[in-house]
């Protein structure tokens, strides 16, 4: 992955992480020595986004098989809210 520093963003700008992203997806960006950040084009990030979503869907769904998830009305799901709120005890 290539690697930026700060004073490379400060003295060639946004050329400097498009020519670090000409050939790789990301590329970090050191601050002090120190890796701090990742910039991507946007496309890979959307396609990241997108492998996210698909990975939370697939969680839920794996919950909802395996009976760790009530499926409920709005209603019937405010009323075990207050069952639950009333019958715990105030924190100190």
């Amino acid at each position: 992955m290539p690697h930026l520093t700060a004073n490379d963003l400060k003295v060639r700008g946004v050329a400097a992480i498009e020519s670090a992203l000409q050939n790789q997806s990301e590329a970090t960006i050191s601050v002090r020595g120190k890796d701090r950040y990742i910039v991507m084009d946007v496309a890979h990030y959307h396609y990241l986004r997108e492998c996210e979503l698909e990975a939370a869907l697939a969680q839920s769904q794996a919950d909802l098989t395996a009976g760790r998830a009530v499926q409920e009305t709005a209603k019937a799901h405010m009323a075990r809210l207050t069952t639950l709120l009333n019958n715990t005890p105030a924190p100190n």
